[in-house]
């Protein structure tokens, strides 16, 4: 019985995911070794809703009538929107810059130095789900797309990913901002292995 359960979990965890070159060729990253990253969540949508902004509406209506009075549905916004700088962009960056043992390629916020610039346009999350005995993990699209710094308009590459998973399998992933955070350490470390392989 235990490993029916055991099964049942593993097969509810487990997530298919997808990229797709857009535009340019992965070709075109080759040697460069710096990054101004740039995260874009304008216009993302949250999975069964029309707006984040419908998404926020019913978490936040959903707390204020279970704990009236207590202020958690601005508590949740709040954290919805902070957990962006404080969880899932150091998330991208640690795995991202890991992946290059010598160093080589590095991409950070604010790098002033960087010739090119790397924008991660989140579309569209699924939160997930851990309530313990079954979980859910939550899934992230994004487009990831490099220019040079001083021509915008220069693509030299774009790439979509789609359902990149995020779950922390040790179990301590009950928020929402965590699993969401692992889903775009999933997502750097794809582009980080594309670049790797493909960038020759």
């Amino acid at each position: 019985m235990r490993k029916l359960l055991l099964l049942a979990l593993v097969m509810l965890t487990t997530v298919s995911f997808a990229q797709k070159k857009l535009e340019g060729n992965i070709k075109n990253l080759k040697g460069i070794s710096e990054y101004n990253l740039v995260f874009d969540y304008e216009g993302l949508k949250v999975h069964k809703f029309e707006t984040e902004e419908d998404f926020l509406k019913e978490k936040m209506d959903k707390r204020e009538a279970k704990y009236p009075g207590e202020g958690r549905g601005e508590r949740f916004k709040k954290s919805w929107f902070a957990d962006r700088e404080n969880l899932y962009e150091p998330k991208y960056m640690d795995s991202f810059n890991k992946r290059f043992k010598k160093q080589e390629v590095k991409a950070l916020k604010g790098l002033e130095s960087a010739k090119h610039t790397m924008v991660v346009k989140t579309t569209w999350i699924y939160p997930g789900y851990n309530v313990g005995v079954m979980k859910q993990p939550s899934k992230v699209n994004a487009t990831i797309t490099v220019y040079e710094t001083a021509n915008p308009d220069n693509i030299l590459c774009s790439v979509a990913y789609k359902n990149m998973p995020g779950s922390n399998f040790y179990g301590a992933d009950y928020n929402s901002g965590m699993r969401i955070a692992e889903s775009y350490a999933k997502l750097a470390k794809e582009m980080a292995k594309y670049i790797i392989k493909k960038a020759k």
